[in-house]
């Protein structure tokens, strides 16, 4: 796929979200004009709800609308406390002018993201673990112990499609044949293809994989293989324990994508990876519409001089 055909396809993609935004009108039919589930439009997923169930909502996978207010609410005066008092030396991250991580928990009241196992706690291995803890030690050693995010290169997949600190936003065009994401992160791209084609030879490594797709009644089932060993599940401070467990060639991912109504569309997701976890697990969250919003382009490796500075600053000492 060149280049100049993915801007040709985004660009058509465009003129189709127009087209399909203005047909999807009433509840029961979001369709495209080619028949397919509509799914286009542009998407967030900002949450104060945690990735992992926290061990004080143990056992308890949703909560009453009385602890929903009450958890918004101290959320709330945490952040305006925060902003009252900041830290000094803290750089870009003072005060919460400049992050959007989100104000509500999600709708459907549940206590973590991860929703399987029931526990919503990931079962990581050991061994991944320990990988983890070693580069989050030793960043300052080398670049290859920091986050890819950090270096620009990609959140992966399914990494970029969970809520971080900022950029929660996600544009879906679609074209006959394939889906398009365009993530506000890191201005990643998926083309992904809707047909029974095989994926890529298992000599090509990727760090967001190779995705297909299918329809599954109103539902997008995308399947992604063919990773690279290079990335991380989860590379923002949201995915708590789960940043920085390492990815594997082994990596299989299924992605669901199913319209729920005007302004809700329900994305879920299972990842396997036997020599990262010791079973699969699921993350379940509804994204919520807004077309207001905007998107700015994501500059992140032009300038970026966090990388040299520090690894200059961990060979300074103290």
């Amino acid at each position: 796929m060149t280049r100049k055909l993915l801007v040709c396809l985004i660009r058509t993609g465009v003129v189709v979200l127009v087209a399909t935004t203005a047909h999807a009108q009433t509840p029961t039919d979001y369709r495209t004009p080619w028949g397919d589930p509509d799914l286009s439009g542009l998407w967030t997923n900002p949450t104060i709800t945690p990735f992992e169930r926290p061990s004080s909502m143990e056992g308890k996978p949703s909560l009453t609308p009385e602890e929903v207010a009450a958890l918004e609410a101290d959320t709330a005066a945490a952040r305006a406390r925060s902003d009252a008092n900041p830290r000094p030396g803290v750089v870009g991250a003072y005060n919460q002018f400049w992050l959007d991580a989100g104000t509500r928990v999600l709708e459907s009241g549940q206590t973590s993201l991860v929703v399987d196992p029931p526990d919503g706690r990931v079962p990581i291995r050991p061994e991944a673990a320990e990988i983890r803890d070693y580069n989050l030690a030793h960043v300052a050693d080398s670049y290859v112990h920091m986050s890819v995010w950090d270096r620009c290169l990609s959140r992966g997949v399914p990494g970029s499609m969970f809520p971080a600190g900022y950029n929660n936003a996600y544009r879906f065009l679609q074209i006959p044949g394939y889906v398009v994401i365009v993530y506000e992160m890191i201005h990643d791209v998926r083309l992904i293809p809707i047909d029974d084609r095989p994926h890529v030879s298992e000599s090509i490594r990727l760090w967001m994989g190779d995705s297909r797709a299918h329809w599954e009644g109103d539902t997008l089932v995308v399947e992604t293989t063919n990773y690279n060993d290079r990335g991380w599940i989860a590379s923002s401070a949201g995915g708590g324990r789960v940043k920085g467990i390492p990815v594997s060639e082994q990596l299989h991912v299924v992605e669901r994508f199913t319209r729920v109504n005007d302004d809700t569309l329900l994305f879920e997701v299972t990842i396997r990876d036997p020599e990262a976890y010791t079973a699969p697990w699921t993350v379940s969250m509804p994204m919520t519409a807004n077309p207001g919003y905007e998107m700015f382009e994501y500059a992140c490796h032009e300038g970026n001089t966090a990388v040299p500075n520090i690894l200059l600053g961990g060979r300074a000492g103290p």
